[in-house]
Protein backbone atom coordinates (compact mmCIF):
# COMPACT_ATOMS: atom_id res chain seq x y z
CA UNK A 1 0.00 0.00 0.00
CA UNK A 2 1.40 3.49 -0.96
CA UNK A 3 1.42 6.05 1.96
CA UNK A 4 0.70 9.22 1.64
CA UNK A 5 3.01 12.02 1.43
CA UNK A 6 2.71 14.90 3.21
CA UNK A 7 4.43 18.50 3.58
CA UNK A 8 4.44 20.65 6.43
CA UNK A 9 5.84 24.05 5.51
CA UNK A 10 7.13 26.03 8.79
CA UNK A 11 8.16 24.42 12.03
CA UNK A 12 6.67 26.46 14.30
CA UNK A 13 4.54 26.04 17.29
CA UNK A 14 1.66 25.06 14.62
CA UNK A 15 3.81 23.55 12.39
CA UNK A 16 5.79 20.79 14.55
CA UNK A 17 2.90 19.19 16.30
CA UNK A 18 1.16 19.15 13.77
CA UNK A 19 3.68 17.42 11.44
CA UNK A 20 4.45 14.76 14.67
CA UNK A 21 0.86 13.88 14.94
CA UNK A 22 -0.05 13.34 11.21
CA UNK A 23 3.46 11.37 11.48
CA UNK A 24 1.62 9.30 13.75
CA UNK A 25 -0.94 8.39 11.61
CA UNK A 26 -0.38 4.61 9.91
CA UNK A 27 -0.27 5.01 6.04
CA UNK A 28 1.48 9.01 6.22
CA UNK A 29 4.67 9.71 5.33
CA UNK A 30 5.65 13.21 6.78
CA UNK A 31 8.52 15.87 5.92
CA UNK A 32 8.94 19.54 7.36
CA UNK A 33 10.27 21.89 5.51
CA UNK A 34 12.07 24.85 7.46
CA UNK A 35 14.25 27.26 5.64
CA UNK A 36 17.46 27.81 7.07
CA UNK A 37 18.07 30.75 8.72
CA UNK A 38 20.18 32.22 11.85
CA UNK A 39 17.73 32.51 13.79
CA UNK A 40 15.89 29.15 13.08
CA UNK A 41 17.81 26.71 10.76
CA UNK A 42 18.82 25.05 13.85
CA UNK A 43 15.62 23.70 14.07
CA UNK A 44 16.05 21.18 11.50
CA UNK A 45 19.11 18.94 13.15
CA UNK A 46 17.55 19.53 16.20
CA UNK A 47 13.82 17.61 15.13
CA UNK A 48 16.02 15.44 12.29
CA UNK A 49 17.99 14.25 15.66
CA UNK A 50 14.51 13.23 17.05
CA UNK A 51 14.42 16.19 19.92
CA UNK A 52 11.77 19.42 19.95
CA UNK A 53 13.27 22.60 19.82
CA UNK A 54 10.23 24.02 21.33
CA UNK A 55 11.55 24.64 25.15
CA UNK A 56 9.19 24.87 28.16
CA UNK A 57 6.10 22.31 29.20
CA UNK A 58 4.74 20.45 26.38
CA UNK A 59 3.61 17.40 27.40
CA UNK A 60 3.63 14.57 25.12
CA UNK A 61 5.38 16.67 22.30
CA UNK A 62 8.97 15.04 23.00
CA UNK A 63 8.16 11.08 23.35
CA UNK A 64 6.32 11.56 20.18
CA UNK A 65 9.21 13.43 18.29
CA UNK A 66 11.21 10.36 19.24
CA UNK A 67 9.11 8.20 18.15
CA UNK A 68 7.86 9.17 14.89
CA UNK A 69 11.83 10.13 13.70
CA UNK A 70 13.78 7.45 15.10
CA UNK A 71 11.06 4.92 15.96
CA UNK A 72 8.59 4.73 12.67
CA UNK A 73 11.14 7.12 10.55
CA UNK A 74 8.14 8.82 9.23
CA UNK A 75 9.26 11.92 9.99
CA UNK A 76 12.03 14.06 8.93
CA UNK A 77 12.67 17.91 8.31
CA UNK A 78 14.25 19.64 5.51
CA UNK A 79 15.19 23.05 3.46
CA UNK A 80 14.77 21.61 0.28
CA UNK A 81 11.29 22.31 -1.08
CA UNK A 82 12.07 20.46 -4.43
CA UNK A 83 10.49 17.27 -2.49
CA UNK A 84 7.08 19.16 -2.96
CA UNK A 85 6.53 17.47 -6.36
CA UNK A 86 6.16 14.47 -4.69
CA UNK A 87 3.61 15.36 -1.75
CA UNK A 88 -0.41 14.29 -1.68
CA UNK A 89 -1.03 16.79 0.63
CA UNK A 90 0.81 20.15 1.65
CA UNK A 91 0.29 22.15 5.09
CA UNK A 92 1.33 26.14 5.34
CA UNK A 93 2.45 26.64 8.87
CA UNK A 94 4.25 29.80 7.83
CA UNK A 95 4.04 33.21 10.29
CA UNK A 96 2.17 36.26 9.05
CA UNK A 97 2.62 39.12 11.47
CA UNK A 98 1.03 42.57 10.74
CA UNK A 99 2.87 45.59 10.51
CA UNK A 100 3.41 47.66 14.04
CA UNK A 101 3.00 50.91 12.49
CA UNK A 102 -0.30 50.70 10.05
CA UNK A 103 -1.69 47.15 11.44
CA UNK A 104 -1.46 45.99 7.81
CA UNK A 105 -0.29 41.87 7.48
CA UNK A 106 3.26 41.35 6.30
CA UNK A 107 2.65 38.17 3.67
CA UNK A 108 6.17 38.30 2.78
CA UNK A 109 6.85 34.61 4.01
CA UNK A 110 3.31 33.35 3.27
CA UNK A 111 3.58 34.87 -0.59
CA UNK A 112 7.53 33.05 -0.86
CA UNK A 113 5.78 30.44 0.54
CA UNK A 114 2.96 30.04 -1.93
CA UNK A 115 5.16 30.80 -5.00
CA UNK A 116 6.98 27.75 -4.25
CA UNK A 117 4.49 25.76 -3.33
CA UNK A 118 2.95 26.14 -6.90
CA UNK A 119 6.37 26.23 -8.61
CA UNK A 120 6.65 22.54 -7.09
CA UNK A 121 3.59 20.62 -6.44
CA UNK A 122 1.86 18.03 -8.27
CA UNK A 123 -1.37 18.16 -10.11
CA UNK A 124 -4.02 16.59 -7.51
CA UNK A 125 -2.25 17.55 -4.60
CA UNK A 126 -4.18 19.27 -1.59
CA UNK A 127 -3.34 22.90 -0.24
CA UNK A 128 -4.08 23.66 3.17
CA UNK A 129 -3.17 27.11 4.73
CA UNK A 130 -3.18 26.91 8.50
CA UNK A 131 -1.72 30.07 9.32
CA UNK A 132 -3.91 32.82 10.26
CA UNK A 133 -4.78 35.25 7.85
CA UNK A 134 -7.15 38.52 6.82
CA UNK A 135 -10.83 37.15 5.63
CA UNK A 136 -10.17 36.98 1.64
CA UNK A 137 -6.88 36.63 1.57
CA UNK A 138 -6.37 32.70 0.50
CA UNK A 139 -8.83 33.39 -2.80
CA UNK A 140 -7.60 36.90 -3.09
CA UNK A 141 -3.58 36.30 -2.63
CA UNK A 142 -2.71 32.50 -2.22
CA UNK A 143 -4.58 31.22 -4.90
CA UNK A 144 -3.95 33.18 -7.73
CA UNK A 145 -0.11 32.84 -6.69
CA UNK A 146 -0.35 28.76 -6.62
CA UNK A 147 -2.19 29.03 -10.34
CA UNK A 148 0.03 31.70 -11.74
CA UNK A 149 3.13 29.30 -10.72
CA UNK A 150 1.93 25.97 -11.36
CA UNK A 151 0.06 26.86 -14.25
CA UNK A 152 -3.22 24.61 -13.05
CA UNK A 153 -6.37 25.60 -12.18
CA UNK A 154 -7.27 25.52 -7.70
CA UNK A 155 -11.00 23.28 -7.53
CA UNK A 156 -9.96 21.09 -10.71
CA UNK A 157 -5.98 20.34 -11.34
CA UNK A 158 -5.32 20.66 -7.17
CA UNK A 159 -7.11 21.24 -4.18
CA UNK A 160 -7.15 24.23 -1.75
CA UNK A 161 -8.38 24.73 1.93
CA UNK A 162 -7.98 26.64 5.03
CA UNK A 163 -8.12 25.53 8.65
CA UNK A 164 -7.03 27.44 11.17
CA UNK A 165 -4.73 26.22 14.72
CA UNK A 166 -5.96 26.67 17.33
CA UNK A 167 -3.17 25.78 19.79
CA UNK A 168 -1.13 27.66 22.74
CA UNK A 169 2.02 27.12 23.97
CA UNK A 170 1.87 24.10 26.61
CA UNK A 171 -1.20 22.55 25.25
CA UNK A 172 -0.13 21.83 21.38
CA UNK A 173 -1.01 18.18 21.08
CA UNK A 174 -3.95 18.80 23.03
CA UNK A 175 -5.54 21.67 20.97
CA UNK A 176 -4.86 19.56 18.07
CA UNK A 177 -6.35 16.88 19.16
CA UNK A 178 -9.24 17.82 21.24
CA UNK A 179 -10.43 21.17 20.35
CA UNK A 180 -13.32 21.16 17.40
CA UNK A 181 -11.77 21.99 14.09
CA UNK A 182 -13.11 24.67 11.40
CA UNK A 183 -12.46 23.38 7.51
CA UNK A 184 -13.39 25.60 4.85
CA UNK A 185 -12.73 24.65 0.76
CA UNK A 186 -12.79 26.17 -2.44
CA UNK A 187 -15.08 23.41 -3.61
CA UNK A 188 -16.79 20.55 -1.92
CA UNK A 189 -13.60 18.21 -3.22
CA UNK A 190 -11.40 20.38 -1.54
CA UNK A 191 -13.39 20.62 1.71
CA UNK A 192 -14.00 16.74 1.92
CA UNK A 193 -9.99 16.06 1.56
CA UNK A 194 -9.57 18.58 4.44
CA UNK A 195 -12.21 16.96 6.48
CA UNK A 196 -11.12 13.33 5.67
CA UNK A 197 -6.83 14.55 6.52
CA UNK A 198 -8.01 15.91 9.80
CA UNK A 199 -10.14 13.15 11.01
CA UNK A 200 -7.02 11.10 11.30
CA UNK A 201 -5.93 13.33 14.12
CA UNK A 202 -8.69 15.49 15.56
CA UNK A 203 -10.74 13.76 18.27
CA UNK A 204 -13.56 16.46 18.04
CA UNK A 205 -16.25 17.95 15.57
CA UNK A 206 -14.80 18.86 12.01
CA UNK A 207 -17.28 21.74 11.01
CA UNK A 208 -16.74 22.61 7.16
CA UNK A 209 -17.59 26.05 5.60
CA UNK A 210 -16.57 27.95 2.90
CA UNK A 211 -12.76 29.35 2.90
CA UNK A 212 -14.04 33.33 3.77
CA UNK A 213 -16.12 32.00 7.17
CA UNK A 214 -13.52 30.01 8.23
CA UNK A 215 -10.96 32.89 7.78
CA UNK A 216 -13.36 35.24 9.46
CA UNK A 217 -13.86 32.59 12.47
CA UNK A 218 -10.67 32.62 13.25
CA UNK A 219 -9.72 36.59 13.30
CA UNK A 220 -13.31 36.91 14.92
CA UNK A 221 -12.55 34.24 17.79
CA UNK A 222 -8.74 35.87 18.53
CA UNK A 223 -10.90 39.45 18.65
CA UNK A 224 -13.50 38.27 20.99
CA UNK A 225 -10.73 37.10 23.30
CA UNK A 226 -8.92 40.00 23.31
CA UNK A 227 -12.12 42.37 23.95
CA UNK A 228 -12.56 40.32 27.32
CA UNK A 229 -8.66 40.78 28.50
CA UNK A 230 -9.01 44.19 27.89
CA UNK A 231 -12.42 44.09 29.64
CA UNK A 232 -10.29 42.57 32.65
CA UNK A 233 -7.32 44.99 32.22
CA UNK A 234 -9.29 48.26 32.32
CA UNK A 235 -10.96 46.58 35.37
CA UNK A 236 -7.63 46.48 37.13
CA UNK A 237 -6.84 50.24 36.40
CA UNK A 238 -10.62 51.26 38.09
CA UNK A 239 -9.57 48.97 41.00
CA UNK A 240 -5.86 50.60 41.26
CA UNK A 241 -7.93 53.95 41.34
CA UNK A 242 -10.31 52.90 44.04
CA UNK A 243 -8.19 51.27 46.14
CA UNK A 244 -9.59 47.21 45.88
CA UNK A 245 -8.29 43.94 44.50
CA UNK A 246 -9.43 43.35 41.33
CA UNK A 247 -8.44 40.31 41.88
CA UNK A 248 -11.29 39.50 44.55
CA UNK A 249 -13.76 41.33 42.71
CA UNK A 250 -13.37 38.72 39.92
CA UNK A 251 -14.01 35.96 42.47
CA UNK A 252 -17.08 37.27 43.32
CA UNK A 253 -18.32 38.27 39.78
CA UNK A 254 -16.79 34.63 38.65
CA UNK A 255 -19.68 32.81 41.65
CA UNK A 256 -22.02 33.48 39.44
CA UNK A 257 -22.00 30.27 37.18
CA UNK A 258 -22.33 31.82 33.81
CA UNK A 259 -19.86 34.76 34.45
CA UNK A 260 -16.55 34.40 33.24
CA UNK A 261 -14.16 37.58 33.81
CA UNK A 262 -11.00 37.33 32.22
CA UNK A 263 -7.60 37.81 34.19
CA UNK A 264 -5.59 41.28 33.76
CA UNK A 265 -2.04 41.88 33.57
CA UNK A 266 0.75 42.87 31.94
CA UNK A 267 -0.11 42.78 28.09
CA UNK A 268 -1.27 40.73 25.93
CA UNK A 269 1.22 38.22 23.79
CA UNK A 270 1.26 36.01 21.09
CA UNK A 271 1.36 35.00 17.53
CA UNK A 272 -2.27 35.88 17.40
CA UNK A 273 -3.65 38.13 19.50
CA UNK A 274 -1.90 41.03 19.22
CA UNK A 275 -2.29 41.08 15.56
CA UNK A 276 -5.95 39.12 15.10
CA UNK A 277 -8.36 41.79 15.40
CA UNK A 278 -6.05 43.98 12.61
CA UNK A 279 -6.14 41.49 10.27
CA UNK A 280 -10.28 41.52 10.68
CA UNK A 281 -9.97 44.66 10.40
CA UNK A 282 -7.84 44.37 7.01
CA UNK A 283 -9.34 41.87 5.43
CA UNK A 284 -13.30 43.81 6.23
CA UNK A 285 -11.52 47.25 4.53
CA UNK A 286 -10.04 45.38 1.42
CA UNK A 287 -12.57 43.42 1.06
CA UNK A 288 -15.98 44.23 2.50
CA UNK A 289 -18.83 45.14 0.46
CA UNK A 290 -19.10 49.04 1.64
CA UNK A 291 -16.96 51.21 4.05
CA UNK A 292 -16.91 50.64 7.78
CA UNK A 293 -14.96 51.23 10.69
CA UNK A 294 -14.31 48.56 13.28
CA UNK A 295 -14.16 50.79 16.70
CA UNK A 296 -15.18 48.58 19.49
CA UNK A 297 -12.50 45.73 18.95
CA UNK A 298 -10.03 48.58 18.11
CA UNK A 299 -10.20 50.62 21.70
CA UNK A 300 -9.85 46.59 23.31
CA UNK A 301 -6.41 46.74 21.08
CA UNK A 302 -5.38 49.78 22.48
CA UNK A 303 -6.42 48.97 26.15
CA UNK A 304 -4.55 46.37 25.77
CA UNK A 305 -1.09 47.32 24.26
CA UNK A 306 -1.10 49.86 26.94
CA UNK A 307 -0.77 47.67 29.65
CA UNK A 308 3.58 47.21 29.22
CA UNK A 309 3.04 51.00 29.35
CA UNK A 310 1.22 50.90 32.37
CA UNK A 311 3.45 48.19 34.38
CA UNK A 312 6.42 51.14 33.71
CA UNK A 313 4.43 54.02 35.29
CA UNK A 314 3.85 51.82 38.03
CA UNK A 315 7.65 51.04 38.35
CA UNK A 316 8.57 55.09 38.03
CA UNK A 317 6.20 55.47 41.20
CA UNK A 318 7.65 52.39 42.86
CA UNK A 319 11.00 54.09 42.58
CA UNK A 320 10.15 57.37 43.59
CA UNK A 321 8.55 56.04 46.97
CA UNK A 322 12.40 54.80 47.60
CA UNK A 323 13.31 58.16 46.27
CA UNK A 324 15.25 56.42 43.39
CA UNK A 325 15.06 57.95 39.76
CA UNK A 326 14.06 55.41 36.89
CA UNK A 327 17.54 56.77 34.96
CA UNK A 328 19.27 55.51 37.59
CA UNK A 329 17.63 52.14 38.66
CA UNK A 330 18.31 48.45 37.82
CA UNK A 331 15.11 46.40 36.88
CA UNK A 332 14.95 43.06 36.94
CA UNK A 333 12.35 41.63 34.37
CA UNK A 334 11.13 38.37 35.20
CA UNK A 335 9.42 36.24 32.25
CA UNK A 336 10.55 37.37 28.36
CA UNK A 337 8.03 35.11 26.96
CA UNK A 338 4.55 35.66 26.59
CA UNK A 339 3.12 32.94 28.07
CA UNK A 340 3.59 31.13 31.86
CA UNK A 341 5.92 27.64 31.44
CA UNK A 342 6.81 28.68 27.57
CA UNK A 343 9.44 29.60 25.44
CA UNK A 344 7.22 31.60 23.16
CA UNK A 345 8.49 35.60 22.87
CA UNK A 346 6.61 36.18 19.90
CA UNK A 347 4.68 40.24 20.89
CA UNK A 348 5.64 39.23 24.41
CA UNK A 349 4.74 42.50 26.69
CA UNK A 350 7.90 41.97 28.25
CA UNK A 351 9.61 43.68 24.96
CA UNK A 352 7.36 46.76 25.12
CA UNK A 353 8.10 47.29 28.81
CA UNK A 354 11.98 46.93 28.51
CA UNK A 355 11.94 49.29 25.76
CA UNK A 356 10.00 51.86 27.78
CA UNK A 357 12.12 50.81 30.25
CA UNK A 358 15.60 51.75 28.61
CA UNK A 359 13.89 54.80 26.58
CA UNK A 360 13.86 56.08 30.32
CA UNK A 361 17.50 55.47 31.40
CA UNK A 362 16.66 52.11 33.49
CA UNK A 363 18.94 49.25 33.27
CA UNK A 364 17.35 46.13 32.84
CA UNK A 365 18.36 42.27 33.25
CA UNK A 366 15.97 40.07 32.26
CA UNK A 367 15.21 36.18 33.31
CA UNK A 368 13.49 32.98 31.69
CA UNK A 369 13.71 29.72 32.66
CA UNK A 370 12.43 28.50 29.32
CA UNK A 371 13.98 31.17 26.49
CA UNK A 372 17.50 30.35 25.04
CA UNK A 373 17.75 33.53 23.46
CA UNK A 374 16.05 37.11 23.76
CA UNK A 375 18.33 39.94 22.02
CA UNK A 376 16.66 42.50 22.93
CA UNK A 377 18.00 42.47 26.93
CA UNK A 378 20.53 40.80 28.78
CA UNK A 379 19.21 37.53 29.69
CA UNK A 380 19.92 35.39 32.04
CA UNK A 381 18.97 31.84 33.36
CA UNK A 382 19.98 32.81 37.04
CA UNK A 383 17.33 33.99 38.81
CA UNK A 384 19.24 35.34 42.07
CA UNK A 385 21.98 36.76 39.54
CA UNK A 386 19.37 38.31 37.95
CA UNK A 387 18.21 40.34 41.40
CA UNK A 388 21.91 40.81 42.24
CA UNK A 389 22.09 44.69 42.69
CA UNK A 390 18.18 45.46 41.44
CA UNK A 391 15.95 48.29 42.53
CA UNK A 392 12.57 46.33 41.56
CA UNK A 393 11.63 42.56 40.49
CA UNK A 394 9.27 43.36 37.31
CA UNK A 395 7.17 40.26 37.02
CA UNK A 396 5.98 40.21 33.33
CA UNK A 397 5.59 36.21 33.17
CA UNK A 398 3.51 33.99 35.78
CA UNK A 399 6.47 31.10 35.19
CA UNK A 400 5.98 28.32 38.38
CA UNK A 401 9.71 29.14 39.00
CA UNK A 402 8.48 32.73 40.07
CA UNK A 403 5.56 31.47 43.04
CA UNK A 404 8.05 29.55 44.50
CA UNK A 405 10.63 33.06 44.61
CA UNK A 406 12.41 32.87 48.14
CA UNK A 407 11.73 36.87 49.20
CA UNK A 408 14.23 36.84 52.06
CA UNK A 409 17.01 35.51 50.19
CA UNK A 410 15.63 37.91 47.27
CA UNK A 411 15.73 40.76 49.46
CA UNK A 412 19.26 39.93 50.49
CA UNK A 413 20.67 39.82 47.08
CA UNK A 414 18.50 43.21 45.98
CA UNK A 415 19.93 46.92 46.44
CA UNK A 416 16.45 47.92 47.11
CA UNK A 417 13.22 46.01 47.77
CA UNK A 418 10.54 46.64 45.35
CA UNK A 419 8.10 44.39 43.53
CA UNK A 420 5.79 45.48 41.16
CA UNK A 421 3.74 42.33 39.65
CA UNK A 422 2.13 42.32 36.49
CA UNK A 423 0.53 38.47 37.01
CA UNK A 424 -0.46 38.46 40.57
CA UNK A 425 2.43 36.12 41.24
CA UNK A 426 3.06 37.03 44.88
CA UNK A 427 0.84 37.69 47.77
CA UNK A 428 1.02 41.15 49.10
CA UNK A 429 0.69 40.32 53.16
CA UNK A 430 3.86 37.86 52.43
CA UNK A 431 6.15 40.28 50.03
CA UNK A 432 5.62 43.09 53.00
CA UNK A 433 6.26 41.22 55.61
CA UNK A 434 9.45 40.63 54.32
CA UNK A 435 10.11 44.13 54.02
CA UNK A 436 8.96 44.69 50.24
CA UNK A 437 7.02 48.00 48.48
CA UNK A 438 4.72 45.60 46.80
CA UNK A 439 2.41 46.98 43.74
CA UNK A 440 0.44 45.02 41.73
CA UNK A 441 -1.77 45.46 38.68
CA UNK A 442 -5.12 46.01 39.45
CA UNK A 443 -4.43 45.75 43.41
CA UNK A 444 -5.05 49.34 45.00
CA UNK A 445 -3.38 50.35 48.36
Amino acid sequence: MRKQKIAVVGMGYVGIPAAALLADVPGFDVTGIQRRSQRSGWKIEVLNSGRSPIEGDEPGLDELIAKVVKKKKTFRVTDDFSGLRKMDTILIDVQTPADSADHTPSYLSLKEVSRLVGEYMKRGALIIIESTVAPGTTQNVVQPILERKSQMKAGRDFYLAYSYERVMPGRLIEYIQNLPRIVGGINKKSEQLAVNLYKTIVREKIHSTDILTAETSKTMENAYRDVNIAFANEMALICENLDVDVYEIRELINSRSERHMHLPGSGVGGHCLPKDTWLLRYGLQRYGNRPMETEFICLARRINEYMPMHMAEMLEVALKKKKIRLREAKIAVLGVAYLEDSDDTRNTPAYHLIRELESKGAEIIAHDPHVRQFPEADLTKDLYGALSGADCIAIVTKHREYYRLNLSKAKKVMRTPIIVDGRNVLNRTRAEREGFLYQGIGKGK
